[in-house]
């Protein structure tokens, strides 16, 4: 019985280092796509027949981002089937591709108001994970509420291309920063629940649930910084 009793205690302590562990790697696989996505921009912005050959064709800006929907919708659902290998390939890929399409934003601002604001992004969001972390308070009831919203921005971006109103765009700004912000608070708290069920998942399953949980997260930054952008870059 007490053999039982500490081979019972030893499983459950091996499974919270796992969840611990992987938890950390959420962040750490986040970080790492979000070099690769900078540096991929940077790399880009200076050189000019990159930058003519991705925005001086539509077929070829717009086929990018279809291929960045393509793989986040790809992995959304073959994720169960895939290898954890062919993920991390996947959402290596797709933070390249994403560098391309967002090289962009140097052509638009200067460097010196997109590094602050970068900084500013990563204090917001470093607070807003740490709260979604560690609080006790159910944030899933808020789910619901992320999503309608996020699509109403969504349409009016949509609108406002064809629209082109000022106060429009500011509202859609500002409502993005606080949906963004919410939802990386709720999408830390998933997570970190998520990884912690280590007794219904297999190692293999928990490590890819942990790679989408860095992808959600690398998508809330990544709308966060653009947001906090169009709020707070200075323009060339």
């Amino acid at each position: 019985m007490e053999e039982k009793n500490i081979y019972s205690y030893n499983r459950e302590e091996t499974s919270k280092d796992l969840s611990v562990a992987l938890i950390k790697n959420v962040y750490v696989w986040m970080a790492t796509a979000l070099y690769l996505t900078g540096f991929t921009a940077l790399l880009i912005a200076g050189s000019e027949t990159m930058l003519r050959f991705i925005f001086g064709t539509r077929a070829v800006f717009f086929g990018l981002l279809l291929a960045e929907l393509g793989i986040v919708f790809y992995m959304g659902a073959a994720l169960k089937k895939m290898s954890f290998r062919t993920a991390v390939l996947l959402f290596a890929l797709y933070s390249i591709i994403n560098g391309a399409t967002l090289s962009c934003i140097f052509l638009v601002y200067t460097a010196s108001s997109i590094a602050s604001t970068f900084f500013v992004t990563a204090g917001t969001f470093g607070i807003m994970a740490f709260i979604g972390h560690t609080t006790r308070k159910d944030l899933s009831s808020l789910s619901q509420f992320f999503l309608m919203a996020l699509i109403g921005i969504i349409l009016a971006t949509i609108v406002n291309i064809f629209w082109a109103n000022d106060t429009l765009s500011w509202i859609i700004t500002y409502a993005g920063i606080f949906i963004f912000v919410g939802l990386t608070a709720y999408d830390a708290q998933k997570i970190k629940a998520l990884l912690t069920r280590t007794s219904v998942q297999t190692e293999g399953e928990l490590q890819k649930i942990a790679l989408m949980g860095s992808l959600e997260l690398y998508l809330d930054f990544v709308n966060l910084f653009l947001y906090l952008l169009r709020l707070l870059g200075r323009k060339r």
